[in-house]
Order: structure tokens, then sequence, then C-alpha cells
């Protein structure tokens, strides 16, 4: 019980930050698109990282520089087109950016995510690299995984459905626009912090 509840709290630590997922989360379930599969998909993947860092893939990654490199510049490319997108919704604003309006399809809606998911190396780094490598700390890594599991499915559905509680800010355009900015801001410092290293 002690590895759950440790993997629960380290995995809630690491993906309350708000990133480009969590951004991406965090406008779907304001516009009330695709929720439901957005957070599950977010959930598996996140469920099938953990479950790669505490099997041990966090030393693959470690000993293939060449695929952290390709990750790495395949997400700063990714983030900066993203970041530019909202930018350009932001200066829009208008109709585009109503919680009611049309929205992309599912099937479009659900590459976005899986490139701001797979793509970024931070996702790897938190779940492959740093859970796997403090699970081993704990007597049983397989069920400190689970716990880190539940935080993310936890999470993912929290903010995704929790979402509409702030609808009646966002049912003002200038808050959506406010929202796209702050969206563009995260995905260029995080593609920023990605050239840096």
């Amino acid at each position: 019980m002690m590895s759950y509840a440790a993997g629960l709290g380290t995995g809630l630590s690491l993906i309350v930050a708000i990133g480009a997922q969590n951004a991406f989360v965090l406008k779907q379930g304001l516009m009330r698109q695709h929720v439901f599969r957005v957070c599950l998909f977010c959930a598996l993947s996140d469920a099938v990282l953990i479950l790669l860092g505490v099997t041990g893939m966090a030393r693959i990654v470690a000993a293939a520089p060449l695929l952290a490199d390709v990750m790495r510049w395949a997400g700063v490319t990714f983030l900066i087109w993203y970041g530019a997108r909202s930018f350009r919704a932001a200066w829009q604003g208008g109709e585009a950016l109503r919680p009611q309006g049309g929205g992309a399809t599912l099937g479009r809606t659900l590459a976005v995510i899986a490139a701001l998911t797979w793509l970024n190396p931070h996702v790897w780094l938190d779940t492959v690299v740093l859970l796997g490598a403090v699970s081993a700390q704990w007597p049983d890594p397989l069920v400190f995984g689970l716990g880190a599991i539940t935080g993310s499915v936890l999470f993912f559905f929290a903010l995704g459905f929790g979402a509409r509680l702030l609808a009646p800010v966002f049912a003002r355009p200038r808050a959506w626009q406010v929202l796209e900015a702050g969206i563009g801001v995260v995905m260029w410092s995080i593609a920023l912090s990605l050239i840096a290293e």
C-alpha cells in the first residue's frame, strides 16, 4: 500500500504543472468537445509510458540518444506550430473562440493530443525516466506504477470535466482570447526550453 500511495502522490505532483497536454485537455473541456475520448487517450498514454518506465524502459531510452534527439526536435517543431496557431486564434478572436462553436473532428482532435503527448520529451522524461527511476526505490515498483496511473486517470478526467465549471468565465470572447494567448505562451516556452537543452 505504501508503494501505491507513493506512486499516486508522485504521479500527481508531476502531472499537475500546466503543460502543452494539460492546456489542450482544459481547452477541450471548456469547449465540451470530445472530452471523454481526449481524457481517456491521455490517461491510457500515461499508463503505457508509466508501465514502460517501471519495467525498465528508461534504461533503453537513455541508451539511445539519437531517439531522444529525434523526439526532441519533432516536439519543438510541433509546439512552435501549435503555439503560432493559438496566437493567431487569440489575435483573430470572435466566433471561432466560442465554446459551443464548431470544433475539430474527433480524428483531428486525437491527432493533436497524440502529438502533444507522444512527441513531447517532457512527457517521456516525467513518465518513463523519472517515475521509472523513483519506482525502483520502492518495494514494489509495479504497484508504485499503478498508483501513478491512478493519479493520471484522476487528474485528466478532473481537468477535462471540471473545466466546465469555468464556462461562465469563458462565455466572454475576451476570456477565450486570453486562454489562447496563454496556450501559445505555454507551447512556445516548452519549445524554447527544449531548444535550450
